[in-house]
C-alpha cells in the first residue's frame, strides 16, 4: 500500500532502538525523511547510518535527552517544520505502590506526559497552519488496564490519554490526526528490563520468565518493534484522516477487554 507520505518529514523520538526505531524504519520505508532523536548518540548515529542506507532517505540526528528543557529545545531546532511527530519515551521502574514518592511521580509525569505535550505545543501549531499533520504518542496498554507494578506508568500516561482525548478533537477541523499507539510486550530492551526483575525477584533464568509472560498473551509470542513501526506508519498515512484522537492496543490480545 502507497501511504501517500514520499517527501514528509518526520520527528521520531527515542528512535534509536525497539519501538522508536520500528517506527523511524516504517516511516522512511515509506518515504518520509527523518529528524531522529536519543540520548545516545553513538547507537543513534549507528541506526541512522542504516536507515539512510537502505531506504535512501535525509536523516538528521539530534542526540539529547527529550525530557529535558535543554534537550528539546535542541531537538525542536533541528525538526523545524515537521508533518508527522512520533513522540516516544522510555518507561519509569516498576515497583509497588508504597516504593514511590512524590519526585518518582514528578519524573514519571515529565517524561511519559508533560514531554509529549510540549512536543505537540510547539510543533501542531505548524501543521494546523499547513492544513497538514500526524501525531502518534506511543503509551502503553496500561491505559486501558492497568499494570500493578507499573504505577508511575499507569498514572503518567492515563494522563497523557485524557490530554489527547480532547486535543484531538481540536486540530482534526484542521487537518492533524493526533492517535495513541498502546504497546503490550514487545521484543525490546524494556522487555529484557522486566523480565530481568522477575527473574531475579523469583530466582528464575531469564528465559523461564520470558516463556512464563509469553504464555498469558494469546498470540503465545511478544511483538516486533517492526510490526509495532508499520501500524505508526500507517497512522501517519494519508489514508488515516478519519481515526481521531484513538487508542489502538498491540498487544497480542493480552488486554482482556470487550471495548
Amino acid at each position: 500500500m502507497d501511504l501517500g507520505i514520499r517527501g514528509k518529514r518526520a520527528l521520531v523520538c527515542a528512535s534509536s532502538k525497539g519501538l522508536g526505531r520500528g517506527c523511524a524504519e516504517a516511516l522512511a520505508a515509506a518515504g518520509v525523511d527523518l529528524v531522529m532523536n536519543a540520548r545516545g548518540a553513538e547507537a543513534l548515529e549507528a541506526t541512522a547510518a542504516e536507515i539512510r542506507a537502505a531506504h535512501g532517505i535525509a536523516v538528521e540526528t539530534v542526540a539529547a535527552d527529550i525530557v529535558s528543557e535543554e534537550g528539546r529545545a535542541r531537538v525542536l531546532s533541528a525538526a523545524g517544520d515537521v508533518d508527522i511527530l512520533v513522540t516516544n519515551a522510555g518507561g519509569p521502574p516498576p515497583g509497588i505502590w508504597h516504593d514511590w514518592g512524590r519526585e518518582d511521580f514528578v519524573a514519571a509525569l515529565d517524561a511519559n506526559m508533560l514531554t509529549p505535550i510540549a512536543l505537540m505545543t510547539a510543533l501542531m501549531p505548524g501543521m494546523t497552519e499547513r492544513g497538514w499533520g500526524r501525531v502518534v504518542n506511543i503509551t502503553s496498554q496500561s491505559v486501558k488496564a492497568p499494570i500493578p507494578q507499573l504505577g508511575l506508568s499507569n498514572a503518567a500516561r492515563t494522563g497523557l490519554t485524557g490530554y489527547v482525548a480532547g486535543t484531538a478533537r481540536q486540530v482534526a477541523p484542521q487537518g492533524v490526526i493526533v492517535n495513541n499507539l498502546l504497546p503490550g510486550i514487545h521484543a525490546t530492551d524494556r522487555a529484557d528490563a522486566l523480565d530481568g526483575g522477575v527473574a531475579k525477584s523469583e530466582g528464575i533464568a531469564i528465559e523461564e520468565a520470558r516463556a512464563r509472560r509469553a504464555a498469558t498473551i494469546p498470540a503465545r509470542r511478544y511483538g516486533t518493534a517492526a510490526e509495532f513501526g508499520q501500524m505508526c506508519a500507517f497512522l501517519c498515512s494519508q489514508h488515516a484522516g478519519f481515526i481521531v484522537g484513538q487508542n489502538i492496543l498491540l498487544d497480542g490480545g493480552a488486554t482482556n477487554a470487550t471495548l
